[in-house]
């Protein structure tokens, strides 16, 4: 069996990751050192053959991991680390944002999306409170194979968009707003309760999760293109039914005892024993 798990002591790294989900374990950065972040990657790059992530690290931290871990690249305004990124593919998402204040959140799902070979596009500033923005951008939404709507305060950008796609709409609240807001919560009951049917709702501020939820989408897309384009198998071969039984030979019944014989039929006129004329 395969190496499954790659224990650090203080870490242990989930490396059969990328054979079950398409894409290796995103080492998540608060709370871990500079030292335990590159010995992490490093197990990963090792041992994988995808992009490897990490979210959340500041600049301050990002260098000395750099240093440690050469061939990667950071942005600070995604706050992402990353080694190795996918390429680009065909499986197209937009990310929207209501507010210029939901960028950050935004930057982190376009970032990550981008990472893991989406093909991203990203539209900013169309809240709710000037809809003709919004609806300004309806030709490019339409266009894509999933949304990311990221928005913060009442969080109503996600059912207004929710009403004018048909694809898949993954919506993120995001802890922008005044007292009410709740620090997100608001935007977040918002968007479970949305009367557009079918968004997908994760946690506030996780700009991560709505990538790996488009993800996800992708990689089950590929997998049925590639079922499809598959050679079907050959049927199973079973084997012949059996043949009839013969119908039994039948003689003619011999005459009843005491009977004589029939009497053989006269020859033709002309003709004699023997056939010779």
């Amino acid at each position: 069996m395969s190496e499954r798990v790659v224990n650090l002591g203080f870490a242990r790294v989930d490396v059969d990751r990328e054979a079950r989900q398409g894409t290796p374990e995103v080492v998540y950065g608060p709370g871990k050192t500079a030292e335990e972040i590159a010995a992490i990657a490093s197990a990963l790059l090792a041992r994988n053959t995808g992009p490897v992530l990490a979210t959340r690290v500041e600049e301050a931290v990002a260098g000395p991991v750099l240093a440690a871990v050469p061939g990667g690249s950071h942005d600070p305004v995604a706050r992402l680390l990353v080694w190795r990124p996918a390429a680009t593919g065909s499986f197209a998402v937009t990310v929207v944002t209501a507010g210029t204040s939901d960028g950050p959140v935004a930057a982190e799902a376009a970032a990550v999306a981008r990472a893991l070979g989406l093909a991203v596009t990203v539209v900013r500033d169309v809240g709710v409170a000037g809809i003709h923005r919004l609806l300004a951008e309806t030709g490019r939404l339409r266009a894509a194979d999933a949304v990311i709507v990221v928005a913060g305060m009442e969080g109503a950008l996600a059912s207004a968009v929710g009403g004018l796609v048909a694809a898949p709409v993954i919506a993120v609240p995001t802890s922008v707003g005044y007292g009410a807001a709740l620090e997100g919560v608001t935007a977040l009951l918002a968007m479970l309760s949305s009367c557009a049917a079918g968004l997908t709702v994760v946690n506030i501020d996780s700009g991560f999760g709505a990538a790996m939820a488009a993800h996800r989408l992708a990689h089950a897309v590929a997998r049925d293109a590639t079922r499809r384009t598959a050679p079907p198998s050959p049927p199973a071969s079973s084997p012949a039914p059996p043949s009839p039984p013969s119908p039994p030979h039948s003689s003619p019944a011999p005459p009843p005892a005491g009977t004589d014989p029939p009497a053989p039929r006269p020859l033709p006129a002309g003709a004699r024993q023997g056939g010779e004329p």
